[in-house]
């Protein structure tokens, strides 16, 4: 039975029916996650919870530590990671308090966030044209259909900086781009899950449009937050079921193995320093 991993986005920090509830701080090469992570048992299954901003969001987009976060999930035995984000809309079809399962990300990230365990000293280049595992997403799917969730499958995430909102410029221009939703995290999180060999998949919940849709008020932080409040209980019900599902469905996909092929570093080059720190990750290969 695989653990199952859930990194909770604004309005997500933490998952009600837990059971054998423990708080546990993971110390990684790469310095402190966000918070400890939350260890535990729903619907039978292994759990580890982490809010992504901390549990009192006082961490901003551009400042998380992303590589900290899956690396502990990893050191924790997570073998699948669901991401559940608010995110904006740039398709009218994408309408507040809907959900959409992306199964593409665009980066437009500008401030340099570390998205690699392999650097200083170790290379390797992950196949990532797939950066969604499909049994995944589609057993999310099946769970959001059975809960009868107004869910949208596939689709781009738009990965900006933040923290502020997009300019009408920019909304326009990525809505010219085929877009579908907007958001500032995800991207990270889904390469380095890729890297450390997870199962990944994400969870968007529509707050808003963006600020191009003529019609409708402008983007507000009161808006969004109203908005997160009426999706985190339905956000719980489909992590509640999606988990129970995943409890008891084999895996075939090929996310297990990505860096199988991909260290391109001569093993003799690689310092004992780094074969320690990402012993987790490329232990079974080096």
């Amino acid at each position: 039975m695989p653990k199952i991993g859930i990194i909770g986005g604004s309005g997500i920090y933490k998952i009600e029916g837990m059971k054998a509830l423990k708080e546990v701080r993971v110390k990684t090469p790469f310095g402190d996650p966000s918070d400890c992570y939350r260890t535990g048992q729903l619907a039978g299954v292994d759990v580890v919870f982490l809010p992504r901003h901390g549990s009192s969001h006082t961490i901003n987009p551009s400042q998380i530590n992303y590589r900290a976060n899956v690396f502990g999930m990893k050191k924790l035995g997570v073998e699948k990671l669901i991401s559940v984000s608010a995110c904006g809309s740039l398709k009218k079809e994408h309408k507040p308090l809907d959900f959409v399962l992306p199964d593409q990300f665009v980066d437009r990230t500008t401030g340099g966030r570390c998205m690699t365990f392999f650097s200083d000293g170790i290379v390797a280049h992950v196949g990532f044209g797939q950066p969604v595992c499909p049994e995944l997403l589609d057993l999310i799917w099946g769970a959001a259909q059975a809960l009868n969730l107004s869910v949208h499958k596939g689709g781009t995430y738009l990965n900006m900086e933040g923290p502020a909102f997009s300019t009408k410029a920019e909304s326009h221009l990525y809505r010219s781009w085929g877009m579908d939703i907007i958001g500032m995290t995800n991207m990270a999180e889904a390469r380095l899950a890729r890297e450390a060999e997870m199962c990944y998949a994400t969870i968007a919940a529509v707050t808003d449009y963006d600020c191009w849709y003529e019609s409708e008020e402008s983007v507000t932080v009161e808006m969004i937050v109203a908005n997160l409040r009426k999706n985190a209980e339905n956000s719980k019900k489909l992590v509640g079921e999606v988990v129970r599902r995943l409890g008891s469905a084999p895996s075939s996909c090929a996310c297990s193995e990505s860096l199988k092929y991909a260290i391109v570093t001569d093993k003799k080059a690689i310092s004992a320093k780094i074969k320690k720190d990402l012993k987790p990750i490329i232990g079974k290969y080096i």
